[in-house]
């Protein structure tokens, strides 16, 4: 097991500086690229050289009828430009301790339809970005707040990732450079999130080892297993 970037310490580059008195004033962006179904427009309060943060709305339009789904605020719309001419926002980029878009078009709840995740500033684990997240629901046909999957946002490493070949949610945590934790949900219909796996990496202890602890709920029940190796071996490059 290769797990290199575990030892990094977490990007605060995600912050990035303070927009100055000299911030342009407001700006709007277009994205069409995001979704299949749906196209945005951006407005955020203003950008200072290739940052852009504040108070933001996102307009959701078909890409069908061209006329305007759904009207969200962010409380801190904050991003990065991120082409070669800091012209515009990227989307759907989830990178640890990376690069984060401000909008994220993906069925987060394995159910068959788009949701969205959209940027409220940096509010996760070590001033990371957090996000607020609306899934789509049937009746009323709109995006509503997902509290279960905002906490995800909130009280992680940024965003979560997804697997959805085995349709699960991915958290990541961390404390120091030695201390790390994986976590696996998954969606039960009725139930919501249930927690399926974790695997802990810990390095704290004496002995250049790494002991990986994981657990894993099968048939109903949680099974454990513990294992060390050599810290050298197994955050080699």
């Amino acid at each position: 097991m290769v797990r290199s970037w575990l030892l990094l310490p977490f990007c605060i580059a995600f912050l990035g500086p303070g927009l100055s008195s000299s911030a342009q004033a407001q700006r709007r962006f277009k994205l069409s690229n995001g979704s299949a179904q749906y196209s945005a427009e951006l407005t955020v309060a203003g950008c200072a050289e290739d940052q852009c943060q504040g108070r933001g709305t996102v307009r959701l339009f078909s890409k069908q009828t061209k006329q305007l789904v759904q009207t969200f605020t962010s409380a801190d719309l904050n991003f990065f430009l991120d082409n070669a001419n800091h012209t515009q926002p990227t989307v759907n980029v989830v990178q640890l301790y990376g690069e984060q878009s401000p909008l994220i078009f993906a069925d987060f709840n394995f159910d068959g339809t788009e949701d969205l995740a959209i940027r409220n500033g940096n509010n996760s684990s070590y001033g990371g970005p957090s996000y607020d997240v609306y899934v789509y629901a049937s009746r009323p046909r709109k995006f509503v707040p997902s509290a279960e999957l905002t906490a995800l946002a909130t009280e992680n490493l940024g965003m979560f990732q997804l697997d959805t070949k085995r349709k699960r949610i991915i958290t990541f945590e961390k404390s120091g450079c030695c201390w790390h934790l994986t976590t696996e949900y998954a969606v039960v219909p009725g139930q919501g999130l249930v927690e399926a796996k974790t695997v802990e990496e810990d390095a704290t202890g004496a002995g250049e080892q790494v002991v990986v602890t994981t657990k894993e709920k099968v048939q109903g029940r949680w099974r454990t297993t513990v294992r060390r190796f050599p810290i050298k071996e197994y955050y080699k490059d």
